[in-house]
This record gives C-alpha cells, sequence and structure tokens, in this order.
C-alpha cells in the first residue's frame, strides 16, 4: 500500500471531530445479502450502469454488514505498458495515494483510519490496478470522494520530489520481494524465458530497477491522461447503501471528470515455444527447486477449466497426484504447487517442486514428466474431478464472504468476462468437463517441447549492476503541475459522516460437555460456510527442555494419520469435501482449524475429531515429518525477515527458556523425537477438560449440538492431568545488538524485541492505541518516517503479542542495507517522541477511530471471529472481551495512551537483531553508537574474526 507524507491536518481534524461514534447493540435478526444460492447456484444481484463521461458503476446491494466496500478498477496493468517501461503501471499504483488536488500529501490514509476503513490497499496485476478500501456504511459519500479525488486530481499534485519518493519505495520493495526472498529471481527468470523481448508480460509486474529509476515526471503525465481517466475505469460499491441514495452520489463526485481518448487497444500473439528452454539460476538459498512453465490458453477461453482441474489433480493439495508420489511416498521433495495462472493475453500453468536435501532434480522431474504423460494419456477419475470442482466452488463462496473480496470478485468478472455476474457461468464450465476434456487438454498443451524448465540452485545471487539513486530532489520545478480536471472548490471540504449504525460485534455463547470441553458458539446466518477451531494449551511453552520443537511435531502429525485412516484417506476425504484442515503450534497453544461449505460440516468436524482424538504416530510418517522439518530448519536460514524474529525470540527469552528455542527445534531435537515422546506429550495435553472448540458460521446451537455430541462426547481422558507449570520469565541478554551475517544482502531484516505485558494487563486498549501510533498503522509515525519521508523501506511495523504467560513487543520490517543505522537512529526518535509527550487531538482520535470504528469490518468472516475467540481462550479471556472493546477503546485518552508507552516501552529493553551483510551494517551501527553482537543463524555467538 502507499501513502505519502505528511503536509497538513486541518480538514483531518475537522472530520475527525465531526465523526459521530455508533451506538452498540445487541445481536440483530440476520439482513439480506447479495449472494444467492438458491437450488445450488450461486448468484450476485447487481447493478450495472455507466455515467456520461463512460465511467462504469457495479452495485452490489448486501445489507450482512453496515460496511461499504469500494473497489476501483483502472483497466491497465503492464499489458499497457511502453518497451522500456516495466514496473511503469505498479509505480503509478504508488503515486495515487501521494495526494491529490484536494487531499494533500499524506492525508489520504489518514482519512481511512479515522473514519474506521479496513482492507486498504492498492495492487496491480499484469491485466489491471486496482486500488480499494472498505468503510463503515455511514462513510458512503467520504469514501466516493475519496476514490473521486484520486481518479480525476491526483496527477495535480504529482511532482519530481513525490515522484522520486515512491521511486525508492517501489525498488525497495522490488529488493524485499524478488532480490531478498528466497526464488526470486528465479521466478523472474520464469517469465523472461517464457515470453520474448517486448512482450508485456515478460519483466515482472514490479519492473526492474534500470526502468523505475528511468521514469520521467512527462511519462507519468501522459500515462494518466491515457489511462486514469473515468472511461478506462469501473467502480464497484459492494455492501450497506441505498442505491437511490449512492446514485446521487455518484453523479455528484465522478459526473464532472473528463473523458480521455479511448485507450489504444493491446493485440499481442501468444508467444510459442518449439523447443523446450532450460535455465538454471543460482541464489541465496538451501533446497534447489525444479520450475516447469508452459504457454497455455487465456483466461475463461476453451481449455483453461480444464487446466484449472489439470492443477488440481497434479498439485491441488495432499490428495493430489504429485504431493502423493514426490512428498509422501519417495519423500523427494519439500514442497509441490501446481497452478493454472490465468490471464488475459495469455496464461500460464506452472508445476514448482522445491526438493528435500540430497534429492536428485533430475529423478523428480523424470517423475513429474512421467505422471504428466499418464494424465495425457488417462483420464483422471471421476473422484479427483469431483474434488477439484468442490474446492474451486468452495474457494468462491468464502470470497463472496467479505463485501471487500466479493467487490473485488465482481470487478475481476466484469473485466475479464464483460460479465459482473459471471460466477454461475464460471462454475458451469467445470460441472459440463469431463475427465475425457482433461486429458485431451493437457495432451494439447503440456508437451515437453513446449515448456520452459528453470532450475534453481544454491550459489551465488547473480543481479545486473546496481542502478544508482540520484540525490532527490527537495524543491518542486516550475512548470510540474498541471490538471486533467477542473478546479471545483467544493471539493475541498470532505463530506459529513451520516448517522452511524447501531452496531454488534460477534458474540458468542458456549457450552461444556460432560467431558469438560468446552464449545463456543457464533452464529453467522447467510452463506452456507463454517469455520471450526479446536484449541488446546499445548503449544510451544509446553515442551519439555529435552525436546524442543515437540509440540510443533505432535501437530504437524495429527494429519498424517488415526487409527481408522490413512494420512492419503484424510486428505482425499477433505478433498472431497472442498473443505481444509490445518495443525499448527503457536507459543502457547495449538490449534487444529476446519473451514468449509455447510454441507460439509457433520464430515469435516468428524475428521477433525478424528485426527484430534485418535493419531496413529505411524512410524513411516515419522520419519517422513523428520525430514519434512529439517528441511524447513533450513530454509529458514534463507528467508531474512523469518531469521531475525527467530533469533528476537531467543535473544529476549534467553537460552534454556522454553520460547526461545526454534518452534521447529534444533536437528538434533527433531532426530531424538519418537513415538513415546509424541504419544506421551499428546496424552499429557490434548485433554478435552484443557481443550476448547470455536465455532462459527450458518449453524444454530441445536445443529452445533447435535454435531458435537456423538464427535466429542465421547473424548475420555487418558492418565493424570500433568501439574500445571507456569513459563519461566524472560532472561534477554546483555547485548542490545545481534547482528546475523548475510553476505550480499540488499536489505537489512530487523526485529526489534523485548518483552511486553500480557494478555491480561488492563490497559490493553490504550497500549493498542498507542501501538497503531507508533507503528501498528501503515500512517504510523515509523512506517511514516522511514518509508514516505525517508524512502528506506517498503513497509515497518511494531506489535504487541500478549498471551497468557508469555508477552513480547516488536518492530519488524526491511530496510536498503546502506541505511540501516540511520533507520535505526530514526525509529529511535519515534519511540522516545511517543513516550515523551501526549498525542495530540488530531492524532488521537484518527488511531482511536483506526481500531474502534474498524471493529466489524475486523470480524467479517467466520475465520476472523474464530480466531478471536480461540485466541482470547487461549489467553484466559472471558467471551465478553470481543464484545467489551468498543467500551474501551472509547475510554482511551492521551494520557492514557501516554502512561501505556511508559509503561510498556522501555527503549533501554529493546534489542535490535539485523539479519544482513555484516560487512557493511556493523560500521553503520558504530557510527550511532550501537556495540554489535554476532551470531549465527542459530542465534549462537560467534567469534570476532581477526580485525573485528
Amino acid at each position: 500500500m502507499n501513502s505519502p507524507a505528511p503536509r497538513r491536518l486541518v480538514a483531518l481534524l475537522a472530520l475527525a471531530g465531526a465523526l459521530s461514534l455508533p451506538a452498540w447493540s445487541a445481536p440483530v435478526a440476520p439482513q439480506p445479502g447479495a449472494v444467492s444460492t438458491e437450488a445450488g447456484q450461486l448468484a450476485i444481484r447487481h447493478e450495472k450502469f455507466k455515467l456520461a463521461n463512460g465511467f462504469e458503476v457495479i452495485l452490489v446491494e448486501d445489507h450482512r454488514l453496515p460496511l461499504v466496500a469500494f473497489n476501483l478498477w483502472v483497466h491497465a496493468g503492464p499489458r499497457n505498458e511502453a518497451q522500456g517501461q516495466t514496473g511503469f503501471a505498479h509505480l503509478f499504483e504508488h503515486l495515487m495515494f501521494a495526494g491529490s488536488r484536494h487531499i494533500p500529501r499524506g492525508e489520504f490514509d489518514k482519512y481511512i483510519d479515522a473514519a474506521g476503513g479496513t482492507d486498504a490497499n492498492g495492487s496491480t496485476n499484469f491485466d489491471r490496478t486496482n486500488y480499494f478500501f472498505t468503510l463503515p456504511s455511514n462513510q458512503l459519500a467520504l469514501g466516493l470522494w475519496l476514490k473521486a479525488d484520486m481518479l480525476g486530481w491526483m496527477i495535480d499534485e504529482v511532482d519530481s520530489v513525490s515522484l522520486a519518493n515512491q521511486q525508492d519505495v517501489v525498488r525497495n520493495e522490488r529488493r524485499q520481494s524478488y532480490e531478498n526472498r528466497p526464488y526470486g529471481v528465479a521466478d523472474e527468470a520464469m517469465y523472461q524465458a517464457l515470453y520474448p523481448a517486448g512482450h508485456p508480460y515478460r519483466a515482472s509486474v514490479i519492473g526492474s530497477h534500470a526502468d523505475i529509476q528511468s521514469i520521467q515526471l512527462k511519462d507519468v503525465k501522459d500515462f494518466a491522461r491515457t489511462y486514469y481517466r473515468p472511461n478506462n475505469a469501473t467502480l464497484v460499491l459492494a455492501g450497506d447503501f441505498d442505491p437511490k441514495a449512492a446514485k446521487a452520489l455518484l453523479q455528484k463526485y465522478f459526473g464532472t471528470l473528463k473523458a480521455g481518448p479511448k485507450p489504444p487497444e493491446v493485440h499481442v500473439a501468444m508467444p510459442e515455444i518449439t523447443k523446450e528452454r532450460r535455465v538454471v539460476v543460482t541464489d541465496r538459498v538451501e533446497l534447489s527447486r525444479l520450475t516447469l512453465a508452459w504457454h497455455t490458453p487465456p483466461m475463461f477461453k476453451a481449455g483453461d477449466a480444464e487446466l484449472d482441474v489439470a492443477a488440481h489433480v497434479l498439485g491441488g493439495g495432499k490428495a493430489s497426484r504429485l504431493y502423493g508420489l514426490l512428498v509422501r511416498d519417495k519423500q523427494l521433495a519439500q514442497s509441490v504447487e501446481v497452478g493454472q495462472g490465468s490471464q488475459s493475453l495469455s496464461s500460464v500453468f506452472e508445476i514448482e517442486v522445491v526438493a528435500r536435501p540430497g534429492a536428485s532434480l533430475d529423478e523428480i522431474e523424470a517423475l513429474v514428466d512421467a505422471e504428466v504423460a499418464r494424465l495425457a494419456a488417462e483420464p483422471p477419475t471421476e473422484a479427483e474431478v469431483a474434488q477439484a470442482r468442490a474446492t474451486i466452488e468452495t474457494q468462491l463462496l468464502q470470497r463472496m464472504e467479505k463485501v471487500a473480496s466479493l467487490a473485488d470478485l465482481v470487478n475481476h468478472y466484469n473485466q475479464m468476462a464483460d460479465d459482473p455476474g459471471f460466477v454461475g457461468q464460471d462454475l458451469a464450465r467445470y460441472a459440463k468437463l469431463k475427465p475425457a476434456d482433461v486429458s485431451a487438454t493437457v495432451a494439447q498443451w503440456l508437451q515437453k517441447d513446449r515448456r520452459v524448465a528453470v532450475i534453481a540452485k544454491p550459489g551465488e545471487q547473480v543481479l545486473p549492476p546496481e542502478v544508482p539513486t540520484p540525490p532527490a530532489p527537495t524543491q518542486v520545478g516550475k512548470g510540474e503541475r498541471e490538471a486533467l480536471n477542473a478546479a471545483e472548490p467544493w471539493r475541498a471540504k470532505p463530506p459529513a459522516a451520516a448517522k452511524a449504525k447501531a452496531l454488534a460485534l460477534p458474540a458468542a455463547q458456549s457450552f461444556t460437555l460432560a467431558n469438560g470441553l468446552t464449545v463456543i458458539h457464533s452464529p453467522k446466518p447467510g452463506l452456507p460456510l463454517v469455520s471450526a477451531s479446536l484449541v488446546l494449551r499445548a503449544g510451544q511453552a509446553a515442551n519439555p527442555a529435552r525436546h524442543p520443537g515437540l509440540a510443533g511435531f505432535v501437530a504437524a502429525m495429527l494429519p498424517e494419520g488415526t487409527t481408522t485412516r490413512s494420512a492419503q484417506q484424510i486428505a482425499e476425504g477433505l478433498a472431497a469435501l472442498g473443505a481444509t484442515l490445518n495443525a499448527q503450534a503457536g507459543s502457547e497453544e495449538v490449534r487444529i482449524d476446519f473451514s468449509g461449505r455447510k454441507a460439509a460440516a457433520r464430515e469435516g468436524l468428524a475428521l477433525l475429531a478424528d485426527v484430534a482424538l485418535h493419531p496413529a504416530f505411524g512410524t513411516t510418517e515419522i520419519e517422513r515429518q523428520k525430514a519434512q522439518r529439517l528441511a524447513a530448519l533450513a530454509q529458514q536460514r534463507e528467508q531474512a525477515p523469518v531469521l531475525a524474529s527467530a533469533i528476537g525470540n531467543r535473544v529476549v527469552f534467553g537460552d534454556g527458556h522454553p520460547l526461545a528455542e526454534n518452534a521447529l527445534g534444533t536437528g538434533a531435537s527433531i532426530q531424538a523425537i519418537d513415538v513415546a515422546a509424541l504419544r506421551s506429550f499428546w496424552q499429557a495435553h490434548y485433554r478435552p477438560e484443557q481443550a476448547a472448540l470455536v465455532v462459527a458460521g450458518d449453524l444454530t446451537e441445536a445443529e452445533l449440538r447435535a454435531l458435537v455430541e456423538p464427535l466429542f462426547g465421547a473424548w475420555k481422558v487418558e492418565g493424570t492431568a500433568p501439574p500445571e507449570t507456569r513459563l519461566p520469565p524472560p532472561r534477554p541478554i546483555g547485548a542490545r545488538t545481534v547482528v546475523v551475517d548475510k553476505p550480499g544482502a540488499p536489505q537489512t531484516a530487523l526485529a526489534v524485541v523485548a518483552p511486553g505485558p500480557l494478555a491480561s494487563t488492563p490497559d490493553v486498549a490504550p497500549l493498542k492505541v498507542m501501538n497503531a501510533a507508533l507503528g501498528g498503522l501503515f500512517t504510523s509515525r515509523i512506517n511514516n518516517q522511514l518509508r514516505e519521508v525517508k524512502g528506506y523501506t517498503y513497509g515497518i511495523y511494531s506489535g504487541y503479542t500478549l498471551g497468557r504467560e508469555r508477552g513480547q513487543f516488536g518492530i519488524r520490517g526491511s530496510v536498503r542495507t546502506d541505511v540501516t543505522g540511520a533507520a535505526l537512529a530514526d525509529m529511535w526518535k519515534e519511540i522516545e517522541g511517543i513516550r515523551a509527550t501526549p498525542m495530540g487531538a488530531a492524532e488521537l482520535n484518527r488511531v482511536r477511530n483506526a481500531q474502534l470504528l474498524s471493529l466489524p469490518g475486523l470480524f467479517d468472516t467466520n475465520l476472523a471471529v474464530v480466531a478471536g475467540y480461540a485466541g482470547n481462550w487461549s489467553s484466559g479471556l472471558p467471551l465478553s472481551a470481543i464484545t467489551d472493546l468498543p467500551k474501551q477503546y472509547g475510554a482511551v485518552t492521551p494520557a492514557t495512551a501516554l502512561k501505556a508507552a511508559q509503561q510498556h516501552l522501555d527503549p533501554a529493553q529493546l534489542i535490535v537483531v539485523a539479519v544482513g551483510d555484516k560487512a557493511k551494517v556493523l560500521p553503520q551501527l558504530d557510527a550511532i553508537g550501537r556495540k554489535a553482537e554476532v551470531r549465527d543463524a542459530d542465534g549462537r555467538p560467534v567469534a570476532p574474526s581477526a580485525g573485528q
């Protein structure tokens, strides 16, 4: 997301002061939504029309929640870029947040915060650029005012200063997303091998450093004149609004925008490969990777659906052929991913296999080739096709659960299929295809001589020569600004909010089974979807000292077989339901999560109960899981942000603390785990009286009770519960700065960490409001200074992890290597500043409202509701902790926020972990007075080398 540095806050202060806080009511009856599932047919009720200037609008009236999603698509992406201007469309996305004539630089995102906005961002893919946010429904006028100013008057404020700043930001994004991310350069190499020079898909969406830096202000203005006009954009409004009132506001805010010329059409032939192209890329990775890619038919064209199903059959999860063969049976692969990447000009079918240490890529490739050839020669089974259909339908339903993703789906169908309501026809493509159609399409398109093979191997990363960053201009040049639309002085004043509706956060009730299992239920009628989580206090904190990583190992083993089902049968059962089931251990709890359609709830919860209550802990699966976790340990070493967080835990909690060790454990501890250790831990900690089943979705209490009693009522306690032990207090290391060497890294990954308060602390609300101002929001002090003012980073954020017995504060993000020291110095100024003086009225109102008014948008899916109640149960909080949030946030004052900062944010306790190029980082740290201790990738001290 992109937003510029602040200029003035006068209008924002007026808006924040004028906001009327909503009343908070008891739960209300469900309201009608836009999605219909009558007779098993999915449909989206909508209305589409155009203003006189060609601006296209789609209204999706949906009253499930008092929210409105604003989703603007500009029909321009890399497919519209001129040669030599790769990354232009994406850079323009960033510039769209750089202020406009009536919204001064830096205030756009602050308006969103102050109004309680959620899901605010922008994104670019090869075919389009979108801009979106969701607001409370009483802010319909504000949202349209913001969107209209972005589209109509953004170009008025773009100048050499704002352009240079966003060029810095985008280049930092490139470093983070490609050059400092494992396999990023291999992903880029794949597209360069697939597409010839001059094809708009050849370069990555983000573009090259050289092209990004070479973009001139004139290019920006030309692009705006051509593409950022009302006749080349579509706005979807989805949510709780009155269509008549919305139409009047749309005419008011968008009707006077001048139409532009018709954008030039894009006609590009699909490239044809007649001989296999092979590319070898070396990168700073631990595990080798094979990628096979083919050109395939464009989105929604003949063959697209068939290849989507083929992707599910080959690699669409644990039930797929390649996962079963390469990961489960032969144990050659760490992961398998297969997908049909559908796009407008041509699609890409991609098979990606990450090899286990020591595995042969040649052997892997031969096995993949054999499976593709088998699918081309023999149709998949009816069951495999049915699994793909079920998964696709469930995923579509889940996209419609949030008004934000529903709006984006409608815009997607509108551009790509010329029909906003295409969802029924979309599903019909899959319903009518036959297994033989899948094999025939695979035979036609996935031929060996028509593909690209990219081999990524550990080695030196080879990048183009560094493109220097010229000194940033400090003043706007004469004549740099111009206007596409006439000035309209009335637009300078933001519209007032309408009266807020009475709101209710999703409440929950609980009941307890005879065996002590707590069941927490939050009904959410509407879409036929259900999510559930079995949560137990059996996380990393429960690990025995001799078995670090044991809690995570036990959780990972649950879906790998029960006393009556094999791992393959579990995977196939979930695939047939189109559902997901995952088990994962956190620091204090383990969660087994299920999500799927209501029709799958009975069988899905039965699978959840089976894996939790009857794990087999088979010897073969244990050995396979050992290899999987050892490889995952190796992968962590190549991911600088993950490594920084892991080392951060070690230095904060101290050696010997259960939370100091890597959640995966150590190489030695993984090898030492056996069936006895796994079963002993499971018997001690997987107990009904120490667990809660949290369920949200389209189930009544009666329906839930009828499901739960037969499945979990017979859960018997085995043995005596272990005595409750308390976590020891953290024992942070003495050093204040730790460096982990990553030679040649273009960025330094930072984790600035310290012990923090527990979830039971009475000042949680002031603490979260204070943190929102410091580093929790995009508009926070730290992110604004380091990204928008200085251009040091793509993004950097702070947050508190509040647990039952564990608390931690952290600031995390990556900065350009050459400004590591300067970034930390700026960070410390912001930390000291928030502890020194109370926030002013404008800032407090904005960040408090960002927490308070956004609450309905933060609990708008079953998964979000389940996560909230499961997390609170694990932390020892009552059910009312969620429904009490409005009152608690509303009571925060400048004084209470300041007190929270002074009590829970001590700069003297903060430990800096920097994962980056030691040779370049250490001198910078010395220059700002931070003596660093060097540690290895396991967090152990490294003896100084000669001359250090």
